[in-house]
């Protein structure tokens, strides 16, 4: 029977199926990051964003629309992480602004409010850029419009063409981002956002659901699963390998195969690339996929983890090993005319910032992006009229900016530090006898003058910025894309560092990470000082995880 509107009560039982569909597949999401670091965060990031609002949900008394919108809108806005968790909580704000109003929802009302979730996202991305999740979500809002205005009236066949559309959508951003291409995925962004969608229609359509919402522990948004949440879990092992294909994979037999994974498992993902095919399946028995594989030829790389049992390790790991904010008393005291937060990670980090005056840190960077509501209690922390953050990330810099928007009885300046080396540059180059505006106007300029390294390792293979890259090899990151690969660490190391300099550089600073010995640091910092002999340089202890060095140039 057709379903003509949705009421409040449908529409918190979507919600919430989205948000569990997301946190489900978040690490297959993960796993979609077009560089192959070992830090890909995306999933984790919009899984860890609408938790957030689905734990307000879950708690609301009040049933009614006005108070579900507040919810989803609130809870999504302070819990954003990194920049997809912050544009998905946009797409929701947008979204709840124009279905508050309202006790039932239809196509004409979900399409205004699929619109104005799209608006409201672009206008929060200063440089949006189309191929990502911006673009996933205005195709849906113009499939929407396509079909109120042929006069579609049954939910269930509207959501369905959305969706479907979505899809077609998502699979063709690697086709406006030659990144996308290169690297053989799709956008991670916009697949999370799909994920959200299929979770939500299964719950319109009265499908059994296998997740159970835990509880959300306080501060940080970090999820906390039922105790046998895991035994819900569908299918139990992420399995991956690569067939070394034995004659020509034709277009039938690729079909014939993604059938075969589907009828065993989901998060299926086959991309056929010449002599090898790569493949990625969740399955309860990792034995069938592989059996079927071997049909087509040898296989390497082969890994399968059981995800019952990882689920919630990881989980506990990330609420107790990644604290969001550093839990420290409100300064005491006379109020301060000027303050400053810095995002760091690291002990050594740690120890510079707070040696050049920084008042309060929060724990976070590549490994794991601070939440608007963290940035939100650091400002609370610092008794300063003028506070000055510094994100020293990219993927941190519009949570830090959607903290200053909800911060009314202090100055909040955000200075867009992209890494660590342009956050201290920025710290240093402050003048307390200059006005606010003087002082941003020379952050923003010196950090411009930075150039940073980082090395970590690949997690697996792919071709980015015309560089083979194979799993296990060392990769020196630049701020525009991967300066070097290779498998020696100091080669790669070397070449990083001289694709940075010019003849302007005058000092090279170098951050060894928790992995490194001092000893070890201190011999590279010696071999880059005789080739760079005009040059000053300096060895630091950053401590950081993940990234061996950390090095900059200016």
């Amino acid at each position: 029977m057709a379903s003509n509107t949705i009421d409040v009560s449908m529409l918190s039982k979507m919600f919430l199926a989205g948000a569990q569909n997301l946190e489900a597949k978040k690490e297959w999401i993960n796993e979609l990051n077009v560089f192959p670091v070992p830090d890909g965060d995306t999933g984790t990031n919009m899984s860890l964003t609408i938790m957030s609002a689905a734990k307000e949900v879950s708690g609301l008394i009040d049933d009614d629309m006005e108070s579900l919108a507040k919810a989803i809108s609130s809870g999504s806005l302070r819990g954003a992480r990194g920049n997809s968790g912050v544009i998905l909580s946009q797409l929701f704000r947008g979204f709840c602004k124009v279905i508050k109003t309202h006790s039932k929802l239809d196509v004409a009302i979900l399409t205004q409010a699929a619109e104005s979730a799209v608006e409201t996202a672009y206008k929060a991305v200063m440089k949006p850029k189309e191929g990502t999740i911006l673009t996933v979500a205005k195709g849906a809002a113009i499939k929407a419009r396509e079909l109120h205005e042929s006069g579609v009236t049954d939910i269930a066949k509207f959501l369905e063409e959305v969706i479907q559309h979505a899809d077609y959508v998502l699979s063709q951003t690697p086709e406006m981002l030659p990144v996308l291409k290169q690297a053989g995925v799709v956008d991670s962004g916009g697949q999370g956002l799909l994920e959200v969608l299929r979770g939500a229609n299964d719950a319109f359509l009265g499908k059994e659901l296998n997740f159970k919402l835990g509880a959300v522990t306080s501060g940080a948004a970090v999820i906390k699963m039922d105790p046998e949440a895991s035994c819900d879990i569908k299918f139990g092992y992420c399995t991956e390998f690569i067939i070394m294909l034995s004659k020509t994979f034709n277009i039938k037999q690729e079909m014939d195969f993604k059938s075969y994974l589907e009828s065993i498992g989901d998060s299926i993902v086959v991309v056929a690339d010449d002599d090898i095919v790569k493949v990625h399946v969740h399955t309860n028995d990792p034995g069938m996929a592989i059996q079927r594989a071997l049909m087509y030829g040898e296989l390497s790389n082969l890994k399968i983890d059981n995800m019952r049992l990882e689920h919630q390790e990881k989980v506990i790991k990330m609420s107790e090993g990644k604290a969001s904010t550093e839990e420290v008393k409100k300064e005491e005291g006379p109020r301060k005319d000027y303050g400053f937060i810095s995002v760091s990670v690291g002990a050594g980090m740690d120890e510079i910032f707070t040696g050049l005056g920084v008042d309060h840190m929060i724990a976070g960077g590549q490994t794991m992006n601070p939440s608007t509501e963290d940035m939100l209690n650091a400002i609370d922390q610092v008794n300063a009229d003028n506070i000055f953050i510094f994100p020293n990330n990219s993927n941190i810099i519009l949570a830090a900016n959607q903290a200053k928007s909800l911060v009314e009885d202090k100055n909040i300046i955000v200075i867009p530090t992209k890494t660590v080396a342009q956050g201290i540059t920025a710290v240093i180059n402050f003048v307390p006898d200059l006005s606010v505006e003087e002082n941003e106007a020379i952050m923003l300029e010196e950090i411009t003058r930075v150039k940073t390294g980082q090395v970590t390792y690949a997690v697996r293979d792919t071709q980015i910025d015309d560089k083979e890259i194979r799993q296990g090899d060392y990769m020196g990151i630049g701020d525009s894309g991967i300066l070097s690969v290779g498998t020696d660490m100091e080669e790669v190391i070397l070449k990083m560092v001289e694709e940075m300099m010019d003849e302007d550089k005058e000092l090279i600073s170098i951050y060894y990470g928790e992995e490194i010995t001092a000893n070890q640091a201190q011999l590279l910092a010696d071999k880059i000082e005789e080739k760079y002999d005009t040059c000053d340089v300096e060895l630091q202890y950053g401590g950081q995880p993940v990234y061996y060095y950390i090095i900059s140039v200016e």
